[in-house]
């Protein structure tokens, strides 16, 4: 692809660059880099790439915007809360860069369209926040010979680095299996330094540029670790491993798999059911008098931010040793954000034996701050 005297001008910072110059640059307009998810990660990702001239970028999402998302997804606006991110982003991306072909896939990446989405794309750049796509996509891209470039951020630290290539690791080879369900905290939970997916972000998207452009050292068999707090960054050497499922030489995974099942996020036949409660109706329970005990499992900082009145403060690693405090005779209601810290608490508390009635209120205090308490923050 040749570049019009338009593209030269906008582009001719690169074009001064030995490494790119017009070569470079005309395989950056004839790439094609499918970015999975358009939040922390993929914002800085589809704006650096469409700012350097990625000639066709695609979007997969299926989510809106959201308010809490605007702290660190800078691709999105104030006026974009409820919209698609995929639109919200496509907006973005042609306010800088207008001659970019996007393509938007506003639909969740999963094991039947997988394959047939990222086939059309040379290089993947994964800005994913949960295991269960990033295995996905992993997978997805050793099957397709696609390149992985891969990100992921919780906090304060981030990390990058690009799977797939011939001779390097995948995914699988440094995270063999996913952790244990609820063992890692989502940034909704845990939290994130609004800035860190930025500087991963830019990371995959300097990467990207390498691959397409050719000649540089990527980061194949190497993990880049950054931390935001302490400013560090850390180089850990990776390699291809032999007995890998999926890249190694004899893998036994040759075709995708139900992965929120490999994550652990399935309930099997036998498991018992968590009891829940909406906040409408625990509301409607206390209008009615009910007696009910209620134990937050936040930690102080976030104890700190919104208070639920008469609750008893108990966290989720005190819960076990201190159950001798509950009344099992009356039923508790178990409080945290979101609604799922707290039935890892319910788990524990079951396992340890405690007999009385355990119940996760829907959704955590957000849901009691939207539906019943509009005067209490949502966070």
């Amino acid at each position: 692809m040749t570049l019009t005297n338009e593209e030269i001008a906008r582009y001719s910072r690169h074009l001064l660059l030995p490494e790119i110059g017009l070569e470079g640059q005309e395989k950056l307009k004839a790439a094609k880099v499918l970015i999975v998810g358009t939040g922390g990660l993929g914002a800085p990702l589809a704006l650096y790439l469409a700012a350097a001239g990625v000639g066709t970028i695609g979007l997969v999402d299926f989510d809106v915007v959201d308010e809490s998302n605007l702290q660190r997804q800078i691709i999105h606006s104030t006026r974009d809360v409820g919209r698609p991110k995929t639109a919200s982003a496509k907006d973005r991306i042609k306010g800088i860069n207008p001659l970019v072909n996007v393509i938007t896939h506003n639909a969740m990446l999963t094991s039947q369209n997988a394959l047939e989405i990222i086939a059309d794309y040379d290089i993947v750049a994964d800005g994913t926040d949960n295991f269960q796509t990033r295995y996905l996509v992993n997978d997805a891209c050793v099957f397709l010979g696609k390149i992985n470039v891969y990100g992921s951020v919780f906090q304060f630290e981030g990390q990058a680095s690009v799977f797939g290539a011939k001779d390097g690791p995948c995914y699988r080879c440094l995270y063999p299996s996913p952790p244990p369900p609820g063992l890692v905290p989502s940034c909704a939970e845990g939290g994130v330094m609004g800035v860190l997916p930025g500087i991963i972000g830019t990371i995959q998207a300097a990467e990207t540029i390498k691959l397409v452009v050719g000649g540089a050292k990527p980061l194949v068999g190497r993990l880049l670790v950054f931390d935001a707090w302490r400013m560090t960054f850390r180089e850990l050497s990776l390699e291809k491993e032999s007995e890998c499922p999926v890249c190694g030489k004899n893998p036994s995974i040759r075709a995708l798999i139900d992965y929120e099942q490999f994550c652990g996020l399935k309930k099997t036949s036998d498991s018992k059911p968590i009891d829940t409660i909406t906040a409408v109706d625990l509301k409607k329970r206390l209008d009615n008098g009910d007696h009910i005990q209620f134990i937050d499992i936040r930690e102080p900082h976030e104890r700190a931010i919104v208070k639920f009145p008469g609750a008893v403060v108990m966290p989720l690693g005190q819960l076990v040793r201190r159950m001798d405090e509950l009344d099992p005779s009356i039923d508790a209601v178990f409080l945290c954000k979101i609604g799922r810290r707290s039935i890892l608490g319910i788990e524990a508390l079951r396992e340890a034996g405690y007999a009385g009635k355990l119940l996760n209120l829907e959704d955590g205090l957000n849901a009691w701050a939207r539906d019943v308490d509009t005067s209490m923050p949502v966070y």
